[in-house]
C-alpha cells in the first residue's frame, strides 16, 4: 500500500508542513509537557585525536566525567568499501556529526566545503525550526564552521541564525600572531573555551557545538610525539573549564545538561601526522558521553560519529521530522532502540532485507521502501509499506519484480528508532 502519513510527503519545505502534522503536532505537545526538565547539550569535537591516545593521556577532567558517564570507542569514515565511505577528513567529520549522515548525503568530501547538501539538515537546523525559542550556540576557531557547514544565513540551509556566536579568531593574527609551532591554535583554543564557558554560564543555551584545533595542528607537525600528549593535556584543562561551567547550570537552574566529547577522525599508524584514508586507525575515534545509561545498540557496536545527531535528539526529547529521521544514518545512544545494522541484499529476483532487533519480542518494524532518491533535492520521496512484519523475524524477502528500478531506499521503521539502507547499481 501506499503511505498515507501526511509527514512522508514533504518537499523542501518539509519543516513549515511538519508543522501542521497530527503526529508531530503530538510528540511537540509531548515535548512540551517535558520542558520543565529543560534538557541542554553541549558537544565538543577536540580535533584528530586517535583513541589510544586520549585512552593513554593523563586527563584527569575527563576521565572524571568518563567514571560518572561513558566512555566508547567510535569510528568515522562510513562502511569501508560501501557507498557510505566518507574520507577521515576534519570538514566531513563535522558535518557527518552535524547532519547524522555520511558524505554520500551531505557532501561534503574535504575542507573546502564546496557545496553542502543542505537538503540533509544540520540538527541545529532541526531544533530551530522544529522549536524556535530554543537557543543555539557555536564556538570555533573557524567561520567555515558557521557560515559553510551549518550554512548560517543561507536560504538553502533555512536562514539559520546562531544566538551566540564566537568564532573567526584565525583571522586575528593582532592578538594571536601565527607561528611556527601552532602555539598560537592553544592560545585561540584557550580564547574559545573562555568565551564557552562564560556564555554556558551566564545564557545556557539549549544546543552548543564547541571546537577546538590544537591538537590536531600538533598532530600534523609532530605526529605520536610527547608534544601531541602535552596538547591532550591542555584538552583536558579547557574540558575542565567547560564542565564546572555546565555543574552550575545544574545546580543553579532547572536544567539537566548532556555534554558529548568526540574527535573527528584518527591518525595514520606509522607517523600518526596523516589522516584521510581508511585505516583502522584513521577510522577508530572516541565517545565520551556525561551520561551513564546507554542502550544495547551503544554496548553491541562500535558506534558512529553519525550517531550523535540521533542522541542530541533523543536527550532533547526532539521530535525530528519524519522526512528527515529517514535519512538518518546513525541510531540513538540513549534510550531504548528497536533496530539496527540494517542490509538491502539482491537475491535472484528478490530483495533480501535484514536487521539486527534490539528491541522487545512483541514489537512490530515497518518496512518502506522508494525507488527514488528526491530527496537529494529537496522534494518528497513516495514510500510503499511493503509489510509490518515481527521486529524478532529479523528478515524479509521482496519480489522485486513487483517494484522494478535500478534503486532501492528501504527504511525500516521501529517502534523506537528508524534505519536505512539504500541499493544501487
Amino acid at each position: 500500500m501506499r503511505s498515507q502519513l501526511p509527514c512522508v510527503r514533504y518537499g523542501i519545505n518539509f519543516f513549515s508542513q511538519a508543522r501542521n502534522c497530527g503526529l508531530l503536532l503530538l510528540a511537540l505537545l509531548l515535548s512540551g509537557l517535558a520542558e520543565a526538565q529543560q534538557r541542554k547539550v553541549v558537544f565538543i569535537i577536540a580535533d584528530g585525536i586517535p583513541a589510544d591516545v586520549l585512552e593513554q593521556a593523563p586527563t584527569p577532567n575527563i576521565r572524571k566525567i568518563i567514571a560518572a558517564g561513558t566512555y566508547l570507542r567510535a569510528h568515522v569514515g562510513g562502511t569501508k568499501g560501501t557507498y557510505t565511505e566518507t574520507p577521515t577528513i576534519s570538514a566531513p567529520g563535522y558535518n557527518n556529526l552535524l547532519t547524522g549522515t555520511w558524505g554520500y548525503k551531505h557532501n561534503v568530501w574535504d575542507n573546502a566545503i564546496k557545496a553542502p547538501n543542505y537538503h540533509y539538515p544540520s540538527i541545529f537546523r532541526v531544533l530551530k525550526e522544529v522549536q524556535p525559542t530554543k537557543k543555539i550556540a557555536l564556538f570555533s576557531t573557524w567561520t567555515d564552521n558557521r557560515t559553510k557547514l551549518v550554512g548560517e544565513g543561507l536560504p538553502a540551509a533555512g536562514n539559520l541564525t546562531f544566538d551566540y556566536k564566537f568564532d573567526g579568531y584565525e583571522l586575528d593574527t593582532v592578538a594571536f600572531p601565527h607561528d611556527k609551532q601552532s602555539r598560537y591554535t592553544h592560545a585561540i583554543d584557550d580564547r574559545v573555551i573562555e568565551e564557552a564557558a562564560r556564555c554556558l554560564r551566564a545564557n545556557g543555551p539549549d544546543l552548543s557545538w564547541i571546537y577546538l584545533e590544537h591538537t590536531d595542528d600538533i598532530g600534523h607537525r609532530h605526529g605520536d610525539s610527547e608534544q601531541l600528549r602535552t596538547a591532550v593535556g591542555y584538552l583536558d584543562v579547557q574540558i575542565g573549564k567547560v564542565e564546572e561551567a555546565l555543574a552550575y547550570r545544574s545546580a543553579s537552574f532547572k536544567e539537566d545538561w548532556l555534554l558529548i566529547l568526540t574527535t573527528d577522525h584518527g591518525r595514520d599508524a606509522a607517523t600518526g601526522k596523516n589522516h584521510g584514508g581508511q585505516s583502522e586507525r584513521e577510522r577508530t575515534t572516541w565517545l565520551v558521553l556525561s551520561a551513564k545509561n546507554t542502550n544495547t545498540y551503544a554496548q553491541r557496536v562500535q558506534p558512529g560519529v553519525v550517531d550523535i545527531f540521533p542522541t542530541v535528539a533523543r536527550f532533547m526529547r526532539l521530535p525530528v521530522p519524519v522526512p528527515v529521521a529517514r535519512e538518518l544514518d546513525g541510531v540513538p545512544l540513549l534510550g531504548p532502540v528497536s533496530l539496527a545494522e540494517p542490509k538491502v541484499q539482491p537475491a535472484g529476483d528478490s530483495l533480501r532485507i535484514s536487521w539486527v532487533a534490539l528491541g522487545q519480542k512483541t514489537e512490530q518494524v515497518k518496512v518502506w521502501l522508494a525507488t527514488t532518491n528526491n530527496f537529494k533535492q529537496g522534494q518528497p520521496d513516495t514510500y510503499t509499506l511493503l509489510a509490518t512484519v515481527p521486529l524478532a523475524q529479523q528478515s524479509l524477502l521482496v519480489n522485486r519484480r513487483r517494484y522494478p528500478a535500478s534503486f532501492y531506499k528501504i527504511v525500516l521503521e521501529g517502534e523506537h528508532n528508524t534505519v536505512n539502507q539504500w541499493l544501487m547499481p
